[in-house]
């Protein structure tokens, strides 16, 4: 048999693996670098406000994507349970993006004005408070820990290297934005909004006399899902 050339020949064979790994990368890959778009463009679709910015980066740190993920699949089940598909675009300012597969907890690509900030404030402060079968674990140090975001305009700097299209206005009034956002009754919060449209603005945490990490991942968590209007987009399809 001709095939037993390469079987027995590990050089040979490690050389057309190689080949057809190569073929089949191309011809993945070749497609998209002819396309002029690879990401639909979605209305409604912004970057992140400083303040919402600062709660994913908790998120993350936190390790809640191990846990959660953020890709509600194409599936009938799937839309009733969560709402409308994900869509790619919703990931686009994303670095890293937060799809992820393990979900112990629900998804929560849709979270976003399901639940009241005081919903938030005490299922991340003792999640079984209000879901009694809950195994996440308590985050009570966000309430009591400042929030701490003086490099906003330097982080969003370099977000913009890598192609999230903060302008330089946006840039320049970071700190107000986040500080108009965190408390509404101080700030401007109409300029705010022209800047970053649904952003939810108010006292997060239920302690408007500071800004603490809990207000910043209630914040993030408040506008996940909110920025596109589905049943315009797709109104067959909108189960929400």
């Amino acid at each position: 048999m001709k095939h037993e050339v390469l079987e027995k020949n590990v050089i040979l064979l490690a050389v057309a693996i190689l080949i057809t790994v190569a073929i089949g990368g191309l011809v993945e890959m070749a497609p998209l670098y002819m396309m002029k778009q690879t990401i639909e463009k979605v209305e409604g679709v912004r970057p992140y406000s400083p303040l919402e910015l600062a709660g994913r980066n908790i998120y993350v740190r936190e390790g809640c994507y191990l846990c959660h993920s953020q890709m509600i699949r194409p599936f009938r089940d799937e839309a009733e349970r969560y709402g409308h598909y994900s869509l790619a675009a919703e990931s686009m300012y994303d670095h890293p993006f937060q799809w992820g597969s393990k979900r112990t907890g629900p998804d929560l690509a849709r979270v976003g004005g399901k639940y009241s900030n005081a919903w938030h404030v005490a299922h991340l402060i003792d999640p079984r408070s209000v879901v009694p079968e809950s195994v996440m674990p308590g985050y009570p140090f966000m309430a009591k820990t400042e929030l701490h975001f003086d490099d906003a305009a330097e982080h969003m700097k370099t977000l913009r290297i890598v192609g999230v299209p903060y302008t330089d206005e946006q840039i320049a009034e970071a700190a107000n934005d986040l500080a108009a956002q965190a408390n509404g009754d101080e700030g401007d919060t109409e300029a705010l909004l022209q800047r970053y449209p649904k952003a939810v603005v108010g006292d997060f945490d239920g302690d408007p006399s500071r800004t603490t990490e809990l207000d910043a991942v209630i914040a993030y968590l408040q506008m996940l899902g909110t920025l596109v209007n589905f049943s315009d987009y797709d109104p067959d399809l909108d189960y929400r």
